[in-house]
C-alpha cells in the first residue's frame, strides 16, 4: 500500500516561557494542513498526538484532547475525531508517524502526527529534570546505576554520574570513552560533528542555535562530562511539529499542485532497545536494517540523512549503525566530509539536535518536516546538491541499558 505525506511543518525550536502547549499545537496543526492546501482539518480522520512534559505541568493523560479542544470547539477539527496520546521519550515523534501511517493503512484517507513540547521552565528547573529523567528506569533505578558501574571499573574508563547533570548524557559519554580507546576515535573527530552541525545551523531560520563554532572552539568551550563539551550536546527547548499522512487514493482526489509535492513513505520501523553489553549490535542497527528490508533499499541508496544527535559523538554511532560506514569508522567518515553540506551524503542539514533543538515530542517529526522539504527541493539555503531522491530520518529516546528504549527509522522518497 502506497502512503504519502502531503503536509508539514514545525515552529521554530526556541526556550519559550512565552507560550504554552495549545499555542504550539495550534501553529503547526494550521500550518501543516495549509502546506497541504487544505483549509481547515475537517478531512483528518486521525490524529496520533505525541507528548512527554505535560505530566510536569499538571496535565498527566488526554493530552492532545486537551491541546487541540480549541480546534474541535470552532469546527477546524471534526467532532469524534479520534485523538490519539503516545508516548515513547525522545523517539516519541518517530512513534506518532508510525502510529498516523498505522491509521492510514488501517483504512483512513488522512491522517495527522502532531508533536509538542515544552522543557523550558524558567522558574522550576526541577520540572525540566524530572522530563529527562522519566527516560529511564525509576522504580529500580539501582540496577542501572549497578550496571553503569560495573562497566565504568570494568574498562577504566569510569562512572561518575552528578545529581545535577541528565544521567543520559554519562552514559554517553562513557560510550564515547569506550568507542575512543577501542576504535582509537578521538574527541576531535567528536568535536568536528558539533561544529558541521552548527555550521548547517547557521541557515536554518527554526534553528535554537544559529551561531557558526570552528572545532577549536567546541573543544575549548566549557566540558560537561568527559570527553563532551557543552556545543557536543542537544540543548533544552520548546517546540512541535505536525504531518499529514494520506492513502494513494486521497491523494488521487487532490489538485495536481499537491500531488506534485507529495512525498513517498518507503518506510517506517521500530525497534525496542534491551539491556545490551557495550560492544553488541544496538537498537538503530536493528531498526535500520528493519527500515532497509520494509523499504528494499541499501544504506547506498540514501542521499541525505537527519540523524538522533542527542550528542555529537551519538551522531558517530549512528553513521556505523545506519550502515553509512563499518564499525569503528564513525570518525574517520566524519572526517572524509560526507556528511557536510555539498558532501556525498549530507547528515542534520537542518543542524540536528545540537543546533536546531530538542523538543523531545516534537523531534521525530521536526527530522520529517526537514525530509520534506530536502526532497521537494524548498530547503533554501540548506538545501542538499543534486536533488535527493532517498531521505533518512531517525529518532531514538528513552535509555534502557546502553539501548535507546525506542528507535523509529523512516525512509521517504521524492515521488515526483
Amino acid at each position: 500500500m502506497e502512503i504519502f505525506i502531503v503536509g508539514a511543518a514545525s515552529t521554530a525550536f526556541r526556550k519559550w516561557p512565552e507560550r504554552d502547549f495549545r499555542s504550539l499545537t495550534a501553529e503547526v496543526f494550521d500550518a501543516a494542513l495549509a502546506d497541504a492546501g487544505l483549509a481547515d482539518g475537517g478531512a483528518v480522520e486521525q490524529v496520533v498526538f505525541g507528548n512527554c512534559a505535560m505530566g510536569s505541568f499538571g496535565q498527566g493523560n488526554i493530552r492532545g484532547q486537551v491541546c487541540l479542544g480549541p480546534q474541535v470547539h470552532d469546527g477546524r477539527l471534526a467532532a469524534h475525531t479520534p485523538i490519539i496520546n503516545v508516548e515513547a521519550g525522545c523517539a516519541t515523534g518517530g512513534l506518532a508517524l508510525h502510529q498516523a501511517i498505522g491509521a492510514v493503512r488501517g483504512g483512513a484517507g488522512l491522517a495527522m502526527a502532531l508533536g509538542v513540547e515544552k522543557v523550558f521552565v524558567p522558574d522550576d528547573p526541577e520540572k525540566s529534570f524530572a522530563v529527562f529523567a522519566g527516560g529511564i528506569d525509576q522504580l529500580h533505578p539501582e540496577e542501572w546505576q549497578k550496571r553503569f558501574a560495573a562497566v565504568g571499573e570494568e574498562t577504566a574508563l569510569g562512572w561518575h554520574p552528578h545529581p545535577g547533570r541528565i544521567v543520559f548524557l554519562d552514559v554517553h559519554a562513557l560510550q564515547a570513552r569506550w568507542h575512543m580507546q577501542t576504535h582509537g576515535t578521538t574527541v576531535e573527530q567528536i568535536a568536528q560533528v558539533a561544529a558541521k552541525n552548527h555550521a548547517h545551523g547557521v541557515h536554518n531560520p527554526k534553528a535554537q542555535f544559529r551561531k557558526a563554532w570552528s572545532v577549536d572552539a567546541v573543544l575549548a568551550d566549557r566540558l560537561i562530562v568527559p570527553p563532551l563539551s557543552r556545543p557536543m550536546c542537544a540543548p533544552i527547548s520548546d517546540g512541535a511539529a505536525a504531518v499529514l499522512v494520506c492513502s494513494k487514493r486521497w491523494l488521487n482526489k487532490q489538485p495536481a499542485e499537491v500531488q506534485a509535492r507529495a512525498v513517498r513513505i518507503r518506510a517506517c520501523a521500530l525497534a525496542g532497545g534491551r539491556d545490551r553489553a557495550i560492544d553488541a549490535p544496538s537498537v538503530v542497527q536493528i531498526c535500520g536494517q528493519r527500515a532497509y528490508a520494509q523499504a528494499r533499499l541499501k544504506p547506498a541508496d540514501v542521499a541525505v540523512a537527519e540523524v538522533h544527535d542527542a550528542t555529537a559523538f551519538c551522531e558517530l554511532t549512528h553513521y556505523e549503525a545506519l550502515g553509512f560506514c563499518g564499525p569503528g569508522e564513525g570518525g574517520a567518515y566524519m572526517e572524509s566530509g560526507a556528511t557536510r553540506q555539498g558532501g556525498a551524503r549530507p547528515v542534520n542539514l537542518s543542524g540536528g539536535l545540537l543546533s536546531k533543538g530538542h523538543p523531545l515530542g516534537a523531534t521525530g517529526l521536526g527530522q520529517i518536516d526537514e525530509l520534506v522539504a530536502q526532497l521537494r527541493g524548498e530547503a533554501g539555503d540548506r538545501q542538499a546538491a543534486g536533488e535527493p531522491r532517498i531521505g533518512l530520518a531517525q529518532n531514538a529516546g528513552g535509555m534502557v541499558g546502553f539501548d535507546e528504549a525506542l528507535c523509529a527509522v523512516t525512509l521517504l522518497e521524492r515521488a515526483a
